[in-house]
């Protein structure tokens, strides 16, 4: 029996996109977070797709005052004209997060390099999605978030301070080697989304990823308190930084983000961060034996891969090969678990539910 059913692009489009609309998004917005679950689920990205999605608005989102639908982003005053400042009023996180990188994009055009610090945020789910649209339009770039809790405990310590706080970097590469290279990974051993996948499917987590309420190791998902950073102290200097980078732009403390009863004075939300580079603002123009920029990335990657290392992989091309799974089957691919929370969420929109029977199958 084959691993997924294959669920057209149309028909989970339109079931994300009514289901974000019935929470009161508007449908430029749902479009968006049906963008953004659609592109993860087609770059087989099984912790951050619309299941997920979904289930962290009803927790902390539209259901309980963490995400405002309609919202509207508010840009303020800044005296770097490459640097924009942005209070996203607690807009859905998708949407502001294709919002920031279009402007950055813009912004590079003109400067060669532009950020944006986005306080007041709902989190964004797949920073990867983000930064690889960037790289298939030219650019380089680099997004970080504080996450939506704090579920990672750090290095050396003993109680969840800090968030799964992911990193993302997309480098325009397809020219030299075929698809954008992405590197995407939280800053635990594995994201919550992993935890609740595994749980989905019934199977453990791998030894030195989590902690039980007491604090001892865990490889059961049902018995998860707390996660642990990967590679121990560098993995949570990694984790840290998003921390600061929140604290420097306007996140307050961790332990209260997405947690109710607010603490008067303070905030709850998830900071964004964006970088946008172009790639002429890299070049220094003096390649080696004439290569061009594009020839001389594919020279150094090739070199790397050479000298009996042809059987390592490059970063994205995981996700580049389950593109090209799903975009070859015609669609989406989940497996039976998923396709049957998928239809509980249909019934609950007095929509038709998809029938497994006749779905294919890749």
């Amino acid at each position: 029996m084959s691993e997924f059913l294959v669920i057209p692009r149309h028909d989970h489009d339109l079931l994300v996109t009514r289901a974000y609309q019935a929470r009161g998004y508007t449908a430029k917005e749902a479009t968006e977070g049906a963008k953004l679950a659609a592109e993860a689920a087609r770059h087989g990205i099984r912790t951050h797709h619309a299941l997920k999605a979904l289930h962290l608005d009803h927790l902390f989102g539209s259901a309980a005052g963490g995400c405002l639908p309609g919202a509207e982003i508010e840009v303020l005053p800044s005296r770097f004209p490459a640097s924009e400042r942005w209070d996203a009023h607690k807009k859905l996180g998708q949407s502001v997060a294709y919002q920031a990188i279009d402007r950055a994009i813009t912004l590079a055009d003109q400067y060669g390099i532009a950020q944006i610090a986005v306080d007041n945020a709902f989190h964004y789910l797949w920073g990867g999605g983000y930064v690889m649209e960037a790289a298939e339009r030219g650019y380089y770039a680099y997004t970080n978030c504080t996450s939506a809790l704090a579920e990672v405990v750090p290095f050396g310590g003993k109680f969840p301070t800090l968030g799964t706080n992911p990193h993302s970097w997309g480098i325009p590469s397809s020219i030299a080697n075929g698809f954008p290279i992405v590197m995407d990974w939280a800053t635990s051993t594995v994201a919550m989304g992993r935890v609740q996948a595994l749980k989905r499917e019934g199977k453990p987590l791998p030894p030195g990823a989590a902690v039980d309420a007491n604090g001892q190791a865990t490889t059961d998902p049902d018995a998860v308190a707390a996660l642990l950073p990967f590679g121990g102290h560098k993995g949570y200097g990694m984790c840290l930084l998003n921390e600061i980078f929140g604290a420097l732009i306007g996140g307050s403390l961790p332990t209260l983000r997405g947690r109710n009863p607010l603490v008067p004075g303070e905030k709850n939300t998830p900071v964004f961060y964006f970088q946008v580079i172009h790639p002429d603002a890299l070049a220094g123009g003096h390649f080696a034996a004439g290569r061009s920029q594009m020839q001389n990335l594919k020279a150094v990657l090739e070199d790397i891969l050479g000298h009996g290392n042809e059987g390592a992989m490059l970063p994205g091309q995981i996700e580049a090969s389950a593109r090209l799974r799903s975009d070859t089957a015609g669609g989406l691919l989940f497996t039976p678990a998923e396709v049957l929370e998928f239809n509980a969420i249909a019934a609950e929109l007095n929509m038709p539910g998809w029938d497994t029977a006749s779905l294919a199958t890749a």
